[in-house]
């Protein structure tokens, strides 16, 4: 099996299988036994253990944290994080401890020596709760009728920013409030939000009015997932009818289109350095998008319904040498078999030198092959 530390994307699946794609190989493995399979297992969120890379956490639907070692190819650890109803719709990591969020609202900051646990009710209906990379002690929630809501986990008696919904429609009656996903815009303290209702709203807790600062519509149908690119001037955006748009969020604009997907999109993420944007859903593809120029870089069939991605933060990965360790060995010793041999140049001039060396000084021919010819 070739080592899953070399993967550039991991994704997770309703059936409860995780999957590692090396996108240079052009290779898809999966990583979980399908013997122990069930509807319980399935991956509802996942998300780096450590800074390194080097492990995956995975949100099980059955109320199971489960650690995956990347480099040791195999499930090192189970966690128990039950508690509250629904399947997680969050999972991060502080300093030594679990953070997780269910749909019930419970969210969980879960210790390792399982004492003082920080245990908060964000509300009902939760579709998504995320944590700020900058600042990874604050997390964001937000959901159906759930506003967007900003915490602090040293301080989680109430929120540090809690948004307040957009005045009236011209009809004077209320505006409902689906969060479905958001995002940080790195370097400033405003987080970008898609509803179901298929707006797009950047929030700024600075603000005192609480209510968003700008607001962009994409399409008619309801948004699923969102990720902000690298340098936070825009975000990608993918519905439930499979359209992805790329968002300007300095003038609200609608930059381009990426085509490609057939189904509804459930997760989306931006590399934290290239111009690349990776995208899975309910069309069972993963799709790798360069959102500068629009093109369809990669599309791997991974044979399950996908819930859930995780993107490679290493730079220059296209160019990088991927072949693992034991890979290696091997490459190692056929190489060393292969210049031992001798090619068929070297045997031919091998043959003319002995040749040449047949004839002695005295032009007597040696080798009883060659004789003179006879005059007529």
């Amino acid at each position: 099996m070739a080592a899953p530390a070399y993967n550039h994307v991991w994704v997770g699946t309703e059936t409860g299988i995780l999957k590692g794609i090396n996108l240079q190989k052009k290779q898809a493995l999966n990583y979980t036994p399908v013997s122990s399979l069930n509807k319980e297992q399935e991956i509802t969120a996942i998300c780096w253990a450590d800074t390194q890379e080097s492990e995956v956490l995975l949100g099980c639907g059955d109320g199971t944290v489960k650690v995956f070692s990347a480099e040791k190819s195999k499930f090192t650890e189970i966690h128990e994080c039950r508690g509250g109803e629904g399947t997680f719709r969050g999972l991060a990591v502080l300093d030594n401890a679990i953070v997780t969020c269910v749909e019930s609202g419970l969210l969980k900051v879960w210790q390792s020596g399982g004492s003082d646990n920080v245990e908060l009710q964000v509300g009902a209906g939760i579709e998504r709760m995320r944590q700020c990379q900058s600042q990874p002690q604050q997390v964001g929630t937000g959901g159906r009728e759930n506003d967007l809501k900003i915490w602090d986990l040293a301080r989680p008696e109430e929120p540090v920013f809690k948004a307040k919904n957009v005045r009236n429609d011209w009809l004077d009656l209320r505006v409902p409030v689906w969060i479905r996903d958001f995002g940080f815009i790195p370097k400033t303290d405003q987080v970008v939000t898609c509803t179901g209702h298929h707006q797009v709203r950047i929030y700024d807790p600075k603000c005192r009015q609480k209510r968003p600062v700008l607001e962009v519509l994409f399409q008619e149908d309801p948004l699923t997932a969102l990720s902000v690119t690298p340098d936070g001037r825009a975000v990608v955006v993918g519905n439930s009818h499979g359209n992805m748009g790329v968002i300007d969020l300095r003038k609200g604009k609608l930059l381009c289109t990426l085509k490609g997907n057939a189904g509804s999109i459930r997760s989306v993420q931006c590399h934290s350095s290239m111009p690349l944007v990776a995208s899975c859903g309910l069309d069972r593809f993963l799709r790798i998008h360069n959102f500068n120029d629009k093109t369809l870089l990669h599309k791997v069939y991974l044979k399950s319904r996908l819930n859930c991605l995780l993107l490679t933060s290493r730079d220059k990965w296209e160019e990088e040498d991927v072949t693992s360790p034991v890979e290696q060995d091997i490459k190692d010793e056929e190489d060393e078999v292969w210049d031992t041999m001798e090619t068929v140049t070297d045997i031919a001039i091998k043959k003319r030198q002995v040749d040449k060396t047949d004839i002695s000084a005295e032009g007597k021919v040696k080798n009883p092959t060659h004789k003179k010819k006879k005059c007529a």
